[in-house]
């Protein structure tokens, strides 16, 4: 949940308020940030975009490095190893539980990586080719019931958080749909946009320019609440999938163990960044809504996380092919 910003205030303005000890301790040298996902992508973005501030807040440099591969896990596995100290750290995106659970990966999402900061969420976008006749998710469900098997969702890949909306909406609703993932969400919209699938679960910062030109319509978006920058399109839930919620998040994680007190430093500065109104305003361009927090805030909602994708993957019968 994103904080009010009278609470969000006043934690970036205690958090920084580190003791001389803490500011002493940390950092000593430059900070390498891992990105589990190729450069270009909105990750690797984000990070890029961030780095200027963090690094004048940190008062020493900070490397971004990215380490791509099977959907986040790749590099996942790397920050595992990382030493504790805090001079090391990565930025991922949900992905990181549902590639820890669907691949061969040497690290457990809970007990191999430590929470520090959950800097925004994504919601996913339910959209549809202008030639399915359905304008709302009522209407989806009694298609797909009366033509089981026969419509078709498109994903970025398997286990990707726009998979995993897809299967959670079929659990919840009680459907069969068939699942096509693609090689990246860019073909999977392409094919889409074209007819030659009928719907997906896009991410809102991808999907939105074909929502906004009228090349797909969107009957529904994931979250809990309405996202800002669709505020007329109802929730999954309000159109009778009661509790249904899920996002894409981009985060960052360090390895078990990590100097608390890194923890501290690096989750204080990255809530002054994106508390200042010109990150805020691109990250809302970009589909994205900050949510910020403390370390401990974020561990919670890391560990309901990966309860929660673990038993769509586990009911829906996930596998990599």
């Amino acid at each position: 949940m994103v904080m009010p910003t009278t609470r969000r205030a006043a934690l970036l303005g205690g958090a920084l308020l580190a003791t001389p000890a803490l500011a002493q301790d940390f950092p000593t040298r430059p900070v390498r940030m891992l990105v589990t996902w190729p450069p270009g992508g909105t990750t690797d973005i984000l990070a890029r975009q961030f780095q200027p501030r963090l690094a004048a807040l940190l008062g020493q440099p900070v490397v971004v490095e990215n380490r791509g591969g099977a959907s986040g896990a790749i590099g996942a596995a790397e920050m595992a190893r990382m030493n504790t100290d805090g001079h090391a750290f990565g930025m991922v995106t949900s992905t990181v539980i549902s590639a820890a659970l669907l691949t061969r990966q040497p690290y457990d999402p809970v007990r191999d990586l430590a929470p520090i900061i959950n800097l925004a969420r994504v919601a996913n976008i339910l959209v549809v080719h202008p030639s399915l006749p359905v304008r709302n998710v009522p209407d989806l469900i009694a298609l797909a019931r009366a033509q089981p098997g026969r419509l078709t969702f498109g994903s970025p890949g398997i286990g990707s958080a726009v998979h995993i909306s897809g299967e959670m909406f079929k659990l919840s609703a009680q459907v069969d749909m068939v699942h096509a993932p693609y090689r990246g969400g860019g073909p999977a919209l392409a094919d889409l946009v074209s007819g030659h699938i009928q719907l997906m679960f896009g991410n809102a910062s991808s999907t939105l320019p074909f929502v906004r030109d009228g090349s797909l319509r969107a009957i529904a978006v994931t979250s809990a609440t309405r996202a800002p920058y669709l505020p007329n399109v109802p929730t999954v839930a309000e159109q009778g999938l009661p509790g249904f919620a899920i996002e894409e998040w981009y985060a960052c994680l360090g390895p078990a163990g990590m100097n608390p007190r890194a923890v501290e430093r690096i989750n204080a500065a990255f809530n002054t960044v994106i508390a200042e109104p010109a990150e805020r305003a691109r990250l809302l361009e970009m589909g994205a809504e900050v949510v910020g927090g403390t370390a401990e805030e974020f561990g919670r909602f890391y560990r309901a996380e990966v309860e929660k994708i673990a038993a769509v993957v586990r009911d829906a019968r996930i596998r990599v092919e």
